[in-house]
């Protein structure tokens, strides 16, 4: 699927759009009474990629993008999109960011074609919603109603309808959430399709393989504070420490012969693989232990750190993963 490149209204007061953050967050909080959605969260969003905010459900993230678009008013921090505080003026920053938000739902009888043309007249400069059906692939769903919508088709009308204003940033909120596989799938190729257009995208998400396939950076936030930012492989590598690799024995092993290794921190059954855990030269010392028996593993794999592994050491227990 390809998406044409559109024309961009050039950045307020940036001279080298190349280079600056187009979205600059500093301090942000917002509370609701007592309670506190987002305590202090800071971060910049550079053109042309995909920044990925990562959080349990109820860790701040939602809050913070709709801060971003002007949708909720902040308590303090600040807030610049291309230059334009969206807390003091919201509607110019319509005019060049797109939203898709999690919760948003289209009336049931409203077709693709009918939502996009009511969309677009929000908008002094839309992009044509004819376009937007082929890009999108929603042809053969123009006219039908939106509860006739299959889940992934739902989701790819609300991307073009965060593109229909002809955005320079569309924040896609929980994009993914109760597709199936496939649909899942299909909407990445759409993201990345949708970024490699000139569209900077704040993603946010609680799928680790989401953010890993699709994101060049990312920020974690739980209890509404940023705990971490980088690219998904720093955030990964800084998750684990020492060295976890898989093997296959050709025989039954007396677990405390390499239990007794003071290299070795763990060991775990899966399947008809052992897995083990420890210091950076527990692979050598595993491999010459075994060596003195006379046993050689039939494989011998090593386990790269992931963004869930990091994920967990910052926040202390796995995302919550979609039942399907």
């Amino acid at each position: 699927m390809n998406i044409t490149p559109t024309t961009r209204m050039p950045s307020p007061t940036t001279s080298s759009p190349s280079t600056e953050p187009v979205v600059r967050v500093s301090g942000l909080r917002k509370t609701y009474g007592d309670k506190v959605a987002v305590a202090d969260v800071s971060f910049e969003v550079r053109p042309g990629e995909i920044l990925g905010i990562l959080g349990q459900n109820g860790a701040g993230k939602t809050t913070t993008v709709e801060a971003v678009a002007g949708l909720r008013t902040a308590d303090a921090g600040t807030v610049s999109v291309l230059g334009i505080d969206p807390q003091h003026d919201p509607a110019p920053v319509r005019e060049v960011l797109g939203v898709q938000l999690q919760e948003s739902r289209l009336p049931g009888k409203l077709r693709v074609a009918e939502a996009l043309r009511l969309y677009a007249s929000f908008y002094a400069d839309p992009r044509e919603p004819e376009d937007l059906i082929t890009l999108l692939g929603l042809q053969e769903k123009r006219d039908t109603a939106y509860d006739d919508l299959s889940g992934g088709q739902k989701q790819r009308l609300s991307i073009a309808l965060a593109l229909v204003g002809n955005p320079q940033i569309a924040i896609l909120d929980e994009l993914t959430t109760g597709l199936d596989p496939q649909a899942r799938r299909e909407t990445w190729d759409l993201i990345e399709a949708v970024r490699d257009s000139g569209v900077t995208i704040l993603l946010v998400t609680h799928f680790m393989d989401e953010a890993e396939r699709l994101c060049d950076r990312v920020i974690v936030i739980d209890d509404g504070r940023v705990l971490a930012q980088g690219t998904p492989a720093e955030l990964a590598r800084a998750g684990r420490h020492g060295v976890t690799f898989r093997m296959q024995l050709p025989q039954p092993l007396d677990a405390a012969l390499l239990a007794d290794l003071p290299s070795v921190t763990s060991m775990r059954e899966i399947g008809r693989d052992l897995e083990v855990s420890g210091g950076p030269t527990v692979l050598p010392d595993v491999i010459i232990a075994l060596h003195s028996r006379g046993i050689v593993p039939d494989e011998v794999q090593t386990i790269s750190p992931s963004l869930e592994d990091a994920f967990v050491a910052l926040v202390g227990h796995p995302s919550e993963e979609d039942p399907s």
